[in-house]
Order: structure tokens, then sequence, then C-alpha cells
């Protein structure tokens, strides 16, 4: 082997730093929603007492029940949020211009997600605030979101063997979400309960639509 060759050699194995720098990423991310979720059930209400009876410890644990409610729908809602930057980033394959400051955005919204969670349930007063606080930080996160899908997208920053609708679920499944967090935030101040039904009934609708449509194009192609 000449010397040129092995030159050559060693550098087709050294590793892309562009490839390098979107595994970091993925992994950063990874970790810091993992961290929120640590605080989401740090910030639980645990009983403190001495229980003489089951019937006792049941009734403490009732005063926690909005605590206990909000942690399920933020550890759903972050859950949500890390399975779709999964479902995407596990074959972006290069870090774009602007993506990292997208990146740090969209896990500023997660990392606040806690903080946001006990506000939502600290009491009954300014229910619109704490309502519209944490219902805000959700819809930036999954917008912030969808320009990050936006730019991999557009600039290409993504496997050769990517499935075709890999971008467009992405944009149907966070779109609905973040919708009905925005959507829910005007309707809290006249109708509370269905503020909060919003949440769920806005992306099962979205997704019972988007299925129709799919269905339809289906049909049409068939024929």
């Amino acid at each position: 082997m000449t010397e040129s060759t092995a030159t050559a050699s060693t550098v087709t194995e050294e590793p892309d730093p562009s490839a390098i720098a979107a595994e970091r990423m993925t992994f950063f991310a990874d970790a810091v929603i993992a961290i929120a979720i640590t605080l989401l059930a740090l910030e639980l209400r645990v009983p403190v007492g001495n229980f003489k009876s089951n019937a006792l410890l049941w009734s403490e644990l009732a005063k926690g029940r909005q605590e206990y409610v909000a942690f399920l729908i933020s550890f759903v809602v972050i859950g949500g949020h890390w399975s779709a930057h999964h479902r995407v980033f596990r074959y972006v394959t290069r870090i774009g211009r602007g993506m990292t400051v997208l990146s740090l955005s969209w896990l500023l919204m997660i990392v606040i997600t806690p903080f946001a969670t006990r506000l939502l349930s600290s009491g009954d007063g300014a229910f619109q605030l704490r309502f519209g606080v944490y219902a805000g930080i959700q819809a930036a996160g999954g917008l912030i979101f969808l320009g990050m899908v936006a730019m991999v997208q557009a600039q290409r920053l993504y496997r050769p063997d990517t499935p075709p609708d890999r971008f467009a679920n992405a944009y149907w499944g966070v779109g609905a979400l973040a919708a009905g967090f925005l959507i829910s935030i005007p309707v809290s101040f006249f109708a509370s309960g269905q503020a909060y039904d919003l949440w769920i009934v806005t992306p099962v609708l979205t997704a019972i639509v988007r299925r129709r449509v799919l269905a339809a194009r289906a049909k049409r192609r068939s024929r």
C-alpha cells in the first residue's frame, strides 16, 4: 500500500463532523427531556403524617388530585414531544443553519413545563392566566418544532431512505396538538372545562380527518 493510498483511507474513515453534531444534538435533547420528566415527578405531593387508616391516607391524597392530574397531562405532553422528535430526527444526518437556536428554544419549552405544571395546579384563582401560560408554552413548543421539521426538509438534512410520509405525519400530529393548545386559551375565558377537552379533541379529530383524506386519495388513485 502506497503512502497516498493510506492517507486516502485514513481520510475516508474519519467521521463526518456534521453527522456527529446531529447525533450529539439528539442525545442532548433526550437527556433534557428525561430531566424534565424527572422534575415533574419530584414536584408531586407526598402525604406527610402518621395515618392510622387507609381512609385518612386516601383523604390526604385526594387533596393533591389537581397536582396528580396536571402531572399526568404534562407527562403525556412531554412524551408526545419526545416521540415526535425521535420519529423525525432519527433520520437527520446534518445540522443546518439556525437549527441549534431552534432546538434550544424548543428544549426551553420542555424545561419550563414542570414550572408551568405546578402553576396550573397551584389553586383555583386566576385560572385563565395559569391555564394560558401552560397552554401557551405547549403551543410555542409545538410551533417551534414544526419550524425545526420545516428546516430539516428545506435544507435536506435527512437520510435518503427517510419514509416519504415522515414529515407529513409530524406536521399533522404536532400541528394538531399546537392548535388544540392555542384554541383552548380563548375558550378558557368562558368554558374552563371545555378548554381542557380541546387538548384531546383537536388531535383526535385531526387524526380522523387525515385518515379519511388519505383514504379518499388512495381510492382515487386505485381508479
